[in-house]
């Protein structure tokens, strides 16, 4: 829907790709939905589902085995994102590095988005 003809709404590093698919093949599911809900101390949240069917209106990409559903509330939100996976000492998880965050808040839970320029408008 928002994207640019010819190019990934999101982009998978090789570490996402082998998660995503994993659990696809592992629970049965036709793949990871992404979208955003309001929420969290910055005043949007990230969310996450397997999901077993596609909505029509879902972004979808698709990169070696893995596949990504953007909720369409969200395209706008995540045009340019990479996702990666992360796995350290203390945690293992999805991470969102997305152009469009203006701010995060200190547990990397929450974001605020950037505000869209108006249009129409020129400074006087």
């Amino acid at each position: 829907m928002f994207g640019i003809p010819g190019k990934a709404a999101v982009t998978l590093t090789p570490s996402a790709v082998k998660q995503i698919a994993r659990l696809m093949a592992r629970d049965g599911k036709e793949g990871l939905r992404i979208g955003v809900k309001k929420g969290g101390c910055a005043g949007m949240e990230y969310t996450m589902d397997y999901v077993t069917e596609v909505n029509p209106l879902d972004e979808i990409v698709e990169q070696d085995g893995a596949r990504v559903l953007i909720a369409p509330m969200a395209q706008m939100f995540l045009i340019g994102t990479e996702i990666d996976y992360e796995v350290d000492l203390l945690h293992a998880g999805f991470k969102f590095r997305n152009p469009n965050v203006a701010e995060a808040c200190g547990c990397g839970e929450s974001i605020k988005f950037k505000d869209a320029p108006a249009s129409g408008t020129s400074p006087a």
